[in-house]
Order: structure tokens, then C-alpha cells, then sequence
């Protein structure tokens, strides 16, 4: 983690209570810390390896899970939520991003940066250690964030249990269930509760994740009266043996990407991107998956890559059949100024990079016939240029996704 960045966006004390929360934590479902150090830029953490890579990565590959799947990896988050809720933690950013998969299969919670001890929390915080004591403060991802937070009430329990029926629903039908074409018609969706059902969702599954997204926080499942005991007790989850799921068969990885789907949430071509507040990493499973089609190769970028959300005005500056393989605001960086441009990179492949407040292209980068004449360099998280023989560009992404941008190019350029 880049110094300069955590302190220019006052994230100091959130990496703090990580690292604190992280080294007190003991459960078989929660991603191990193992050690910390730093250099004169950087922060490190080096975690447990989980080389079977994101849940999100498996619905992708196989479009949808099975009911058999989803209960077992559902009740494994059940298991590990329950322990960190027992904790007086709220994770906050439930997602299928942050959930893990071991060599052998088993779900592990990851991604800690948004924790939230409550008052009565066993861990010991040290002080100055969160800054944040407003509970309500807006953090997540904007496709699983309950409507409880965006009408800024305090956090409980409930955000990350809403968090798990978003996340069952997407495991079940592929897609999240709010999704729609920019962050704000997600967070209208959600506030309304526009939610729908496809028709081969069981019963037992449509009556949990029901439940599990009710308006009222209190009434979810594993928040209100009998806690977990409930969520754990329903239908859904019958013949769960609660007491050896490490011990369990979990159900067999895909470790190839398969074919694009088109309900495929992070597709660069749909204007249908989830979102996310604040920053994603990637796993080291990501860089090591081979390619070998178009098609996969596109899905691997994409996956290297942390999309923003893909409006529809920048759908303009595409030729037709093109599609986006990663999109950033950046900062353009000249010798006395900078200035923030949308950085579009394509599949034909091309860069362009637009002003995005008049909406004027100002300028692209075309490297179809001489990639060898193109090159990408990484000065430190957050800066990179793009080097040319007749040009060098510099430019800064504040998420801190150089290296992504280098990879996704790189890609491109190897195909």
C-alpha cells in the first residue's frame, strides 16, 4: 500500500485498524495475517495465499452455481460471519470479490479495509487507531450496500447479512440482484427494493434471500431475536452439518476461464458494472491464469483490471463492435499541471483518454500494427507512463492501479 496515497486520502487510521482487527482474528474462514512491514513507500501485508481465487471468478466461469454449491459456500460464509459478528465486528463489504477460495476449495473472508468494531467489540483497539466513530459512515460496494446506509443510519449486523443475500441471489442467478446502468439507478433499485426472482430459484432459496433483504435490518436472519441459530435453522441450509464444514468436500473449482457470458457482471462491453467505493485488489490467482482465446483473454484483462462504473456517455467514443477493457478517471500529468481525463482502454486496441467534463476526446493511442513501439512503465502504485517513440504520457490513478493498467496493455499487446 503506497504511503503517500493512504495519507493524501486520510485512510492512515483504516489501515491501522486492519492490520489490528486482521492479527486478533482466528477463524478457518477468515484470511490469516501473517506479517507486516514497510519500506520508506510502502506498507505490506503478507496473508495467507488462497490460490483457488474469487468466488466471483467461479459464478463467471460456470454462469451460475448450483443450489448444491451455493449452500455449501452460502454456509461457509454463514460460519465465518457468525464468528466475526461474535467478535463485535461489522466487515461491511461482503462481496463475491472478497471471498476466497483455498487450493482445496474453502471459502475464506478477505479485505478487512472497511471493518467496524461496535462498542462492545472483544477486539482491542488501539487508540487513534479509526478515526471513523460515525458507524453510519458510507463505505462498500454500491451493488451490495443496504438501503439502511444509504439513508445514513448506523451500521449493525444487518449490512453484512443484506451483503450475503446479495451475494446467494448473484450466486444463484449469475448476476447481482440490483444491478442497473450507473451507481445511482443501483442505489434506486435498492431503496425501493426492487428486487425479482428469476423462475428456477427454489422456494427454500427465494424464501432466505427474501428474508435476508428485508428493509428492516432487525428482521434479517442472524440480526434479530435467536440470531444465528435462525439464519443457520432454515430451510435452505437443511442437512448442513454446522460443526465439520472444513471437514466437508467442498464442490470442485473451475480454474479456467470459460467463454464471456452475457449476464457476466464486470463484461466491459455491457454497461452494467457493479461499482465499487473505494478501491479492489487483485489475487494472485488472476495473474497466473492462462489465456488462449479472444474471448479469454478479454475476460482475463477484465478481471485484471478494476472497472469503474461504465456509463453510457462514454459509449460515444467507441467504433462500432468495440468494447472497453478497463476505464478510470485519472489525472493527465504535464510538466506544471494536471488534469483529470476518462481513460478509455479498448479491444482493438486503443487508448483514449477524454475530457470529461466537456465530453471532447483529447486524445488516443493506436498501436495495432507496431506494438513494439509501445511501452508502459510503473514509476510506483500511482503513476505510469505510456511510452511511444514520438511521445511519453504520465499519468496518475489515484486507486492506486498502475500495475493493472500495465497488465491490461500488456495483455493486449501479447494477443
Amino acid at each position: 500500500m503506497d504511503k503517500k496515497f493512504i495519507t493524501k486520502e486520510n485512510k492512515t487510521a483504516y489501515v491501522k485498524l486492519e492490520r489490528i482487527v486482521l492479527d486478533q482474528l482466528d477463524h478457518p474462514g477468515i484470511v490469516r495475517l501473517y506479517f507486516t512491514f514497510q519500506d520508506n513507500y510502502s506498507l505490506y501485508m503478507a496473508l495467507e495465499s488462497c490460490e483457488g481465487g474469487e468466488l466471483f471468478d467461479q459464478i463467471t466461469r460456470k454462469g451460475r452455481l448450483s443450489e448444491d454449491e451455493a449452500r455449501f459456500y452460502a454456509a461457509e460464509v454463514v460460519d465465518a460471519l457468525e464468528y466475526i459478528h461474535s467478535m463485535g465486528l461489522i466487515h461491511r463489504d461482503i462481496k463475491p470479490e472478497n471471498l476466497l477460495f483455498t487450493a482445496d476449495g474453502h471459502i475464506k473472508i478477505a479485505d478487512f479495509g472497511s471493518v467496524k468494531p461496535m462498542q462492545d467489540s472483544c477486539i482491542t483497539v488501539l487508540p487513534n487507531a479509526a478515526s471513523d466513530d460515525k458507524a453510519c459512515t458510507f463505505v462498500g460496494t454500491a451493488a451490495y450496500v443496504p438501503p439502511e446506509v444509504l439513508n445514513s443510519s448506523p451500521a449493525t449486523f444487518g449490512n453484512d447479512l443484506w451483503a450475503l443475500g446479495c451475494t446467494l441471489y448473484q450466486m444463484l442467478s449469475g448476476t447481482s440482484p440490483f444491478k442497473d446502468a450507473s451507481e445511482w439507478l443501483i442505489f434506486q433499485r435498492i431503496i425501493a427494493r426492487d428486487l425479482r426472482f428469476p423462475d428456477y430459484f427454489s422456494e427454500e432459496a427465494r424464501d432466505l434471500i427474501d428474508h435476508l433483504l428485508d428493509i428492516d435490518p432487525s428482521r434479517r436472519p442472524g440480526a434479530g431475536r435467536g440470531g444465528y441459530a435462525v439464519l443457520k435453522n432454515h430451510p435452505f441450509f437443511e442437512g448442513v452439518d454446522w460443526k465439520n464444514l472444513r471437514g466437508e468436500t467442498p464442490p470442485k473449482l473451475v480454474l479456467e476461464p470459460m467463454a464471456q457470458s452475457s449476464d457476466n457482471d464486470h463484461d466491459p462491453g455491457s454497461p452494467f458494472n457493479p461499482t465499487h467505493i473505494g478501491d479492489s485488489s487483485m489475487t494472485q490467482n488472476d495473474a497466473n491464469v492462462g489465456v488462449s482465446s479472444s474471448a479469454e483473454a478479454t475476460s482475463h484483462i477484465t478481471r485484471l483490471a478494476s472497472i469503474d462504473s461504465f456509463d453510457s456517455k462514454w459509449q460515444q467514443f467507441l467504433d462500432p463492435g468495440e468494447s472497453v477493457v478497463m476505464i478510470s478517471m485519472v489525472k493527465k500529468l504535464q510538466k506544471l499541471t494536471s488534469k483529470k481525463v476518462q481513460l478509455i482502454l479498448t479491444n482493438k486496441p486503443k487508448l483514449i483518454y477524454v475530457d470529461p467534463s466537456k465530453l471532447i476526446v483529447k486524445g488516443n493511442i493506436i498501436w495495432s500494427d507496431n506494438s513494439d513501439d509501445l511501452s508502459v512503465q510503473v514509476t510506483s502504485p500511482s503513476h505510469f507512463k505510456i511510452c511511444t517513440p514520438k511521445k511519453v504520457r504520465s499519468f496518475e490513478d489515484v486507486k492506486q492501479r498502475a500495475w493493472q493498467w500495465k497488465k491490461a496493455i500488456e495483455s493486449l499487446q501479447n494477443q
